[in-house]
């Protein structure tokens, strides 16, 4: 008994109820228009104050709520409202204006049945409480039962018994009658407002653009912060251990920390700016260039050396002209494997880094290949080597952007991470 009143008079069935009310109250300027219509069809009868001619204008509004239905923004306007009243998951409602013809014809079913099943309700719901009042309180006022009030069989002498009853009984098919139409909408919503395969289709690809962003930035910031943390730490902990015996290194270290900080609060800002439209810190809504293998690499160099770390550099910018004529992007992203692979070397390594550039070829059909290797035993205080972490898988999906490829992983005796990376097309 309980729950069928829920179903009936429920919070739920409440806010459909409002739901079926707010469609007949758009359907009135669809019928108000069609009931001049049908009047003026009608040799200018007064529509409203006939019933067959109300239900002509009521049946001709329909198809003018269909064609309007067809409009790109109806669907989301009915999706929110659905989501808000008729307890469907949102999940199961398409996301933004319908695109296609057939999300377009669906969305306009859709209206049309709402707003037609709404203004049903919406009527009988102006019409039956005053009704279901009079017969309630007819045994109770003597005044009523002089009144004729259309019925026949009120005349008979025994409305005085049976007109509460049938009071109640419209009250109660009210009610009903607004929960079957609140249930039916809810389940039909889902099949016309649910997503399309196109929807399905966009939605798929707007989940893995932000996922690449938000692996794009990942990557940005580990290499960036994870770098900058390795080197300081390393750069720290030898001028510590060099503070009384050579206060030239000591003074070089500290330098480099201060140089290594100082540029990587840059570039964190450049990656926060791509959080944002512009940033609002620098009037031109530009950041700082991010470092790339002809600008930075050097200095680069010089701060792993400040760290205590062998580093030993083989550079061949090929026969096509130097560093700085490489692609924008490949010199950006060979430039963060470098960075990455000098990391590693810092946190696992136990000995000098080799770390080769080459360029083979021409710089319109050629490639870079990146070539580091260090021996892989870790001394006592580091991290153990491992086959990656997310700096190397990292380097690998920069690569792949650009259609190339890296290794990382024991090469003989040592340790070896080898990037090729192709020059064609890498000026984006």
């Amino acid at each position: 008994m309980r729950d069928g009143l829920g179903r009936l008079l429920g919070a739920r069935a409440r806010l459909r109820w409002v739901h079926q009310i707010l469609g007949g109250a758009l359907l009135m300027p669809y019928f108000l228009l069609a009931s001049v219509a049908v009047g003026s069809a009608a040799g200018g009868a007064n529509a409203l104050s006939s019933l067959p001619l109300s239900l002509a204008a009521y049946a001709a509004a329909l198809p003018l709520a269909a064609v309007t239905g067809v409009y790109g923004l109806v669907r989301p306007l009915s999706v929110t409202a659905v989501r808000a009243m008729c307890a469907v998951p949102g999940e199961r409602l398409a996301e933004g204006p319908a695109r296609s013809w057939a999300a377009r014809g669906r969305a306009s079913a859709w209206w049309t049945l709402h707003l037609g099943v709404g203004a049903v309700v919406s009527g009988m719901t102006l019409a039956v409480p005053p009704m279901a009042v009079v017969l309630i309180v007819l045994p109770f006022v003597s005044g009523l039962r002089e009144v004729r009030l259309g019925f026949g069989w009120f005349n008979t002498g025994v409305e005085t018994y049976t007109a509460p009853l049938l009071g109640i009984g419209l009250l109660a098919a009210l009610a009903l009658s607004a929960a079957v139409a609140g249930e039916l909408l809810a389940r039909l919503a889902p099949v016309l407002l649910g997503p399309t395969a196109a929807d399905r289709l966009a939605a798929a690809e707007e989940r893995a653009a932000d996922l690449a962003v938000r692996n794009r930035l990942a990557r940005e910031l580990h290499d960036a912060v994870g770098h900058a943390l390795s080197a300081v730490t390393l750069q720290a902990a030898a001028a510590r251990r060099m503070l009384e015996r050579d206060p030239d290194f000591v003074r070089e270290a500290l330098t480099a920390i201060e140089d290594t900080t100082r540029r990587t609060v840059g570039e964190l800002d450049a990656v926060l700016g791509l959080l944002r439209e512009g940033d609002p810190a620098r009037p031109d809504g530009a950041t700082a260039p991010a470092p790339s293998l002809a600008a930075d690499l050097d200095g680069l160099l010089a701060r792993t050396r400040a760290a205590g770390a062998t580093v030993t550099a083989h550079q061949d910018p090929g026969p096509a002209g130097d560093w700085a004529r490489l692609p924008a992007t490949t010199s950006r992203e060979a430039y963060r494997i470098v960075q990455e692979g000098l990391s590693n070397a810092l946190r696992h390594g136990a000995g000098p880094v080799d770390l080769r550039i080459l360029v083979r070829a021409c710089h319109d059909t050629g490639r870079l290949e990146i070539t580091m290797t260090n021996p892989p035993a870790a001394p006592e205080g580091r991290e153990p080597r491992t086959t990656g972490g997310r700096g190397l898988r990292g380097s690998a999906e920069r690569a792949a952007l650009l259609g190339g490829s890296v290794e990382a992983g024991p090469h003989g005796d040592r340790w070896r991470l080898h990037a090729v990376l192709p020059l064609a097309g890498g000026d984006r």
